[in-house]
């Protein structure tokens, strides 16, 4: 099955992307997922179940380690397909 995660970590800063944000988006853009769209107020991404499952455990170990005080998901199966 395939899956697509939007997120945001809080607090936000506009002025500069705080460390649990830059974390989170290394962790998105270093799994193995496609369709990776990352930005300022929102982040998406797809893949199979296992990387997507994978991604947001790691993401928000690293989110909240790094500072965020708020981490917002949602998960959506998008398809089926291979789990990988």
């Amino acid at each position: 099955m395939r899956l697509r995660v939007e997120f945001t970590t809080e607090p936000f800063d506009l002025d500069e992307a705080p460390a649990h944000a830059l974390v989170a988006r290394e962790v998105i853009e270093g799994a193995e997922l496609d369709a990776v769209d990352v930005g300022p107020f929102g982040n998406t991404a797809e893949g199979g179940s296992d990387a997507v499952l994978t991604a947001v455990d790691a993401l928000l170990r690293r989110a909240l380690a790094a500072g965020a005080t708020r981490i917002s998901l949602q998960v959506n199966v998008v398809g089926e397909g291979d789990d990988k």
